[in-house]
């Protein structure tokens, strides 16, 4: 159990799910659930995506790091470090084979239309900033920038080869993500050995930095991923379906999945799972306490609350 919905001292539903604490080791050391079973990790893999582009010659700013690695919500910031990021390799948004959409955040997409937009756009996918990183790594090797998306594409097999390295198994076989790309399967055991390599391998260091450093540009600005990468010294990151993996710097990686599919546990579940295996200190803890139980609204006031329900099981040394 991950966490439960208060309404006027009724639970009135409850979410699911499993987490995961995997120290710099590779040893877990604590959890709770099915660690096992298999999903897909969307856009929880973007840092390892990202510096696979990056080793593969994207020669990334910091700034534009965040991007590869974030699921932006198409706010003017995001959408000009995107096209930046096409234009100086000499490419546009027309090369992005992320589909069209419009800004994820409400107000911006609010402020395109009315500034006349009629249609959504590709840069306003929410993954074009990986797309984008993944064209200029096609460019700097000479690889098809047409196609780059498909599971058989160098630089697609490049990034299928990493993530069997951090997860330590087979992530095959892949999917077709949201944004057209390969994605990979992984459990929450793996994925939070991939983030404890996030923040220990000084490979992942440029992807890791970047995330910590510029939540703003990863993050929408009061998620709990923001909101955790801030008050720890650490970098996080959301995926689609209700997964989220946290990346303590040198101490621990830390996933957890909620098997509905919903992100509204993700906030209470994390900040408890991060204090029940001891990653959590005091300041940190005082600063996330709103996210730990998010209120729940009737009538314009607060009547109840999200509380997290998980219960961590220790694995001994």
């Amino acid at each position: 159990m991950l966490a439960e919905v208060v309404r006027s001292g009724l639970v009135e539903s409850v979410h699911d799910g499993a987490v995961a604490v995997v120290d710099t080791a590779g040893r877990l050391t604590h959890w709770s659930g099915d660690v096992d079973r298999i999903f897909f990790l969307r856009s929880a893999s973007k840092p390892f995506q990202a510096t696979v582009s990056q080793e593969s010659g994207a020669a990334l700013a910091p700034e534009q790091m965040a991007l590869a690695c974030a699921s932006h919500r198409g706010r003017p910031a995001h959408v000009a470090i995107v096209e930046g990021m096409l234009t100086e390799v000499g490419l546009s948004a027309a090369d992005l084979e992320c589909p069209p959409d419009w800004p994820a955040a409400r107000d911006e997409r609010d402020r395109v239309i009315a500034g006349g937009a009629r249609e959504p756009r590709r840069i306003w996918h929410n993954c074009s900033g990986k797309h984008a990183a993944m064209l200029r790594a096609c460019v700097a090797q000479g690889w098809p920038t047409k196609g780059y998306t498909d599971p058989n594409h160098p630089l697609q097999l490049r990034i299928l080869d990493t993530m069997q390295e951090v997860l330590e198994h087979d992530p095959g076989p892949v999917g077709i993500d949201g944004c057209g790309v390969p994605v990979h399967r992984g459990s929450v055991r793996s994925l939070a050995l991939a983030y404890a390599k996030l923040g220990s391998d000084s490979r992942f260091a440029e992807a890791w930095t970047a995330m910590h450093r510029y939540p703003s540009l990863t993050y929408e600005q009061g998620s709990a991923p923001a909101r955790i990468a801030t008050a720890l010294n650490a970098a996080a990151k959301g995926g689609a379906e209700g997964s989220c993996g946290v990346s303590i710097l040198g101490q621990a990686g830390v996933a957890l999945k909620s098997w509905d599919g919903s992100s509204r546990p993700a906030g209470p579940a994390m900040v408890a799972t991060l204090e029940q295996a001891g990653l959590l200190f005091d300041v940190a803890d005082a600063r996330l306490a709103d996210i730990r139980t998010p209120p729940v609204f009737g009538g314009g006031r607060q009547v109840g609350e999200v509380r997290p329900a998980v219960q961590l099981r220790e694995n001994q040394p």
